[in-house]
């Protein structure tokens, strides 16, 4: 099978991503040659409208033209382009559907939770499966939703839980910093969602707990206490269960104005990673517990940076 240069787009609820990459799946190999992330916040509202927002579409629309760009001069062979939560839960979702169709040639797949899963476990697993033992559980947390995948050599058990960090600020945290009532009231969601989840997902299996996205990326960060975001150090970081709690609880407690400040935080994240953090922590926190009442014992995370992207450009080039 011979090598194919293929571009990767992973449109979620916050941010909209490009990877191009040669993949030759004989040899096993991805290798970069672009990626690019630019925030959208395509899902702006959607959980209180069910719509996408006219605003948002537009943002969309012009990232997605960019990045036809980008494949062009880069002489993309093959493009598959992913749309997850936000546009799972939209109403006009047709006509984003056809503005990507116009801008990029391709039709979007909006696929479901399960398959965007599927697709992040094995982005995740295609490198540290030589560095880690399994079964791992890939929790991949977007804006809209999160993800819950656990499997050694592919996924055994998977859940697509509906918390995320767009979704909870929207529907939760309102002040700056948040209240102690709408931290509890987020909490509430994620609790819910993780005991549907763990009805699942034997999350007491876990053996390596693998944290995907951007949120995820940008507290691995905060532990480290970076001066910037430098993907090499974040990509594989290898943090103690109380270092991720600590920088979770300290990025939940912070203002606006001190969330901005740090030197390694996207701007279109500045006002969502407080509820990433939340979502993160209670995670983090039920998995050890399982773990814990499986016999066992969680005392460190792993981070990644390879994850839904590199599922789907594996999944272009080996279909």
């Amino acid at each position: 099978m011979p090598v194919t240069r293929v571009a990767a787009i992973d449109c979620g609820t916050n941010s909209i991503r490009l990877l191009v990459a040669d993949v030759d799946p004989a040899a096993g190999t991805l290798v970069d040659l672009e990626r690019s992330n630019e925030v959208v916040r395509l899902g702006q509202g959607v959980d209180r409208t069910g719509l996408l927002a006219p605003e948002a579409l537009s943002r969309t629309l012009d990232a997605t033209r960019r990045y036809h760009e980008v494949c062009e001069r880069l002489g993309v062979e093959r493009v598959r382009f992913v749309a997850t939560s936000a546009t799972r839960d939209a109403r006009n979702r047709d006509e984003f559907v056809a503005g990507v169709r116009d801008a990029l040639g391709v039709d979007p797949e909006v696929v479901a939770g399960d398959e965007e899963a599927r697709l992040s476990f094995r982005g995740a697993t295609g490198v540290l499966a030589t560095r880690f033992d399994g079964p791992f559980l890939v929790v991949d947390l977007g804006g809209g939703s999160t993800e819950l995948v656990l499997g050694t050599g592919a996924p055994e058990a998977a859940v697509s839980m509906d918390v995320g960090s767009v979704r909870l600020t929207e529907r939760h945290l309102h002040d700056d910093p948040p209240t102690a009532a709408q931290v509890a009231a987020a909490d509430a969601d994620v609790h819910a969602a993780l005991d549907a989840a763990a009805a699942v997902v034997p999350l007491g299996r876990t053996v390596t707990l693998v944290g995907l996205a951007g949120s995820v990326t940008t507290l691995t960060a905060h532990a480290l206490g970076l001066d910037h975001y430098d993907r090499d150090r974040i990509d594989g970081a290898v943090l103690g269960v109380d270092d991720v709690l600590a920088a979770c609880e300290d990025m939940l407690a912070r203002t606006r104005e001190q969330r901005a400040a740090l030197p390694y935080l996207h701007p279109g994240r500045v006002d969502v990673i407080g509820a990433g953090a939340l979502v993160w922590r209670d995670v983090v926190r039920r998995v050890r517990a399982a773990v814990a009442a499986a016999g066992g014992e969680l005392t460190q995370v792993v981070t990644s940076e390879h994850d839904i992207l590199d599922g789907i450009a594996w999944s272009i080039a080996e279909g």
